[in-house]
């Protein structure tokens, strides 16, 4: 058996929930209490991948969702030259740094989009979805969780 292997200690099955917010409660809920956290995992069973649709892209979506971060990263950009200039000079480099970065971008985006040539004309969100989700603690920390967990509730959604 290798060293890495040994330096993991056992872990226990805390409380095991249907959904992620659960077992994200009991954690903070075991912070709160001042337990060393490090000594948790929040482990996820049956996990997939689930990708949501979110509608249809359109070169012209692609545009302008690209002009919205381009506008986002260039209005960044203007501030950070702004900091430098002269005082009067700064709010036309943050318009500047906007207006540029908001062509750019679209430019960007029209051109990403296009060059897919339709493989993929919608936009979506990727996310993970599980069975069950267990709160794990190293062994020799199971005993003092369980009392912090059991003086009052930790989730609702407990399986």
């Amino acid at each position: 058996m290798s060293d890495i292997t040994r330096a993991t200690p056992e872990r226990r099955i805390l409380s095991s929930f249907t959904d992620y917010t659960g077992a994200q409660a009991a954690v903070d809920r075991l912070s709160d209490a001042g337990f060393p956290v490090e000594h948790t995992a929040i482990v996820g069973h049956d996990v997939r991948i689930v990708e949501q649709v979110t509608g249809r892209l359109t070169r012209g979506r692609a545009a302008l969702y690209g002009a919205a971060s381009g506008a986002w990263f260039g209005l960044l950009i203007g501030l950070l030259f702004g900091l430098l200039a002269p005082f009067g000079t700064w709010i036309a480099l943050l318009l500047w740094g906007l207006v540029l970065g908001a062509v750019w971008g679209a430019v960007f985006g029209f051109a990403g989009h296009a060059l897919t040539r339709g493989r993929r004309d919608f936009s979506s969100v990727k996310g993970f979805e599980a069975e069950r989700w267990d709160v794990t603690v190293d062994a020799e920390h199971l005993a003092r969780a369980q009392s912090l967990l059991s003086s009052g509730a930790a989730g609702e959604d407990r399986v």
